[in-house]
C-alpha cells in the first residue's frame, strides 16, 4: 500500500507560511508544501522540529492573508529526513 493510498484527505501544494507556536521551542515561522483537510506539510528549513507529539498553536497565512486569525492547535505526526514535518489539526 503506498502512502497516497493511507491519505484521508486530498493534498494541495502551498507557498503559505506557517506560524507556529509552544512554550518549550518558542515560536517559528515555516513554508507550507502542501494543505488538506486533516492538516498541514512543512518544510523546516534549518529549524529544528519539535518532538513527535508535541501540540502546537498554528496561523496559516497565504500571502491574500491568514486562513485563520486565530491560532488553531495541531500535533507533530511525523518528520522527515528530507527536512518536513507533518502537523494533524486537533
Amino acid at each position: 500500500m503506498t502512502v497516497n493510498n493511507r491519505r484521508h484527505y486530498l493534498r494541495t501544494a502551498s507557498d503559505a507560511i506557517v506560524e507556529m507556536s509552544h512554550p518549550s521551542i518558542g515560536a517559528m515561522t515555516v513554508r507550507a508544501r502542501d494543505l488538506s483537510e486533516g492538516g498541514v506539510s512543512v518544510d523546516m528549513g534549518n529549524q529544528i522540529a519539535p518532538p513527535l507529539g508535541t501540540e502546537v498553536d498554528v496561523i496559516i497565512k497565504r500571502h491574500t492573508g491568514a486562513i485563520n486569525n486565530e491560532p488553531v492547535k495541531m500535533r507533530v505526526v511525523h518528520l522527515q529526513n528530507d527536512g518536513s514535518m507533518g502537523l494533524v489539526f486537533i
